[in-house]
């Protein structure tokens, strides 16, 4: 955890406390499913079996999208030695993102009261946190695979747009097929 919380103020020695073992990034990923296979089990409860599978595989699809990008992108420019310790800082750094939202929502609060109106919150808050995240990323790939300032964006760029594609374009199909 002090790695994570390192790396989540902009300490790149925060990327030496990570292990770069399959089993250390096995772990990175298991408190990420854990909620999720939680959620799951409700819906299944509930009889909504077809929402459950669905939200179990975007679930999977979410973890193992940014791995599997990130891996293809460390391989190709010669950084794959460094990527298990990378996947495994980028996954522990997922928890600094909640915890800088409810800050900054605690901040737009204080702004409410001075007459900040709720929508306003709203989109600075989805601003601001969305801006945390890629500074984040950018952060942990920065350091974690030892890229210079300009690599380091690319790949945020092309992990997310990555995503994107892979998250949102399969309900673009199924509204227009649908």
């Amino acid at each position: 955890m002090l790695g994570a919380a390192q790396l989540a103020v902009g300490r790149g020695e925060g990327i030496t406390r990570f292990a770069d073992t399959p089993a250390a990034f096995l772990g990175s990923l298991a408190p990420l499913v854990a909620f999720p296979l939680v959620g799951s089990l409700f819906l299944l409860a509930d009889g909504r079996v077809l929402q459950a599978v669905a939200f179990v595989l975007l679930t999977v699809l979410s973890l193992a999208g940014p791995a599997v990008l990130s891996h293809a992108i460390a391989v190709r420019w010669g950084r794959e030695a460094d990527w298990l310790r990378y996947a495994t800082a980028f996954n522990w750094c997922q928890w600094a993102v909640p915890v800088a939202a409810m800050g900054l929502l605690a901040g737009l609060q204080l702004g409410a009261g001075a007459g900040l109106t709720a929508p306003v919150a709203v989109q600075l808050l989805v601003v601001g946190v969305g801006a945390y995240y890629l500074w984040l990323h950018w952060t942990v790939t920065r350091h974690g695979l030892d890229l210079s300032r300009g690599r380091s964006a690319l790949l945020v760029v092309l992990v997310n747009a990555g995503m994107a594609a892979l998250l949102v374009i399969p309900q673009l199909l199924a509204q227009v097929l649908g």
